[in-house]
């Protein structure tokens, strides 16, 4: 299989993965949701981490690929704001885990353009 044609299927595995993370323990994602967001964190970690699962479907199957890949560049700029948060409550922890909240803002940037590139990938083969 060309490296081409794994590209959605790791961005699929890896969307899945981080919705089921949501399911599988709400409590850490629920931490992260900024406080200006109406209604209840739990509420917000199940729509992101069932917004994933949908992406992931989208994004494994050819016909749905190029709309859920751009949907889910959209969706990693979104959450955007939820990374932020965790790197300002975290910037007094202990070094290790400050560096992993820092870390992951800058990490953003490869998914969106991943995504973006799935999509473009998709709309070539369609």
């Amino acid at each position: 299989m060309s490296r081409s044609a794994r590209s959605p299927l790791l961005l699929a595995g890896l969307l899945a993965a981080a919705g089921t993370a949501h399911f599988a323990a709400p409590r850490q994602f629920d931490h992260i949701v900024p406080r200006s967001l109406p209604g209840s964190p739990r509420t917000w970690t199940y729509a992101s981490g069932a917004a994933e699962l949908a992406l992931a479907a989208g994004v494994a199957l050819p016909r749905t690929r190029k709309t859920a890949a751009l949907a889910a560049a959209a969706f990693f700029v979104g959450v955007f704001p939820a990374n932020v948060k965790m790197a300002v409550d975290w910037r007094h922890r202990p070094a290790p885990q400050r560096a992993a909240a820092f870390g992951r803002l800058p990490l953003q940037v490869p998914l969106v353009l991943w995504a973006r590139g799935v999509a473009k990938n998709a709309e070539r083969t369609a």
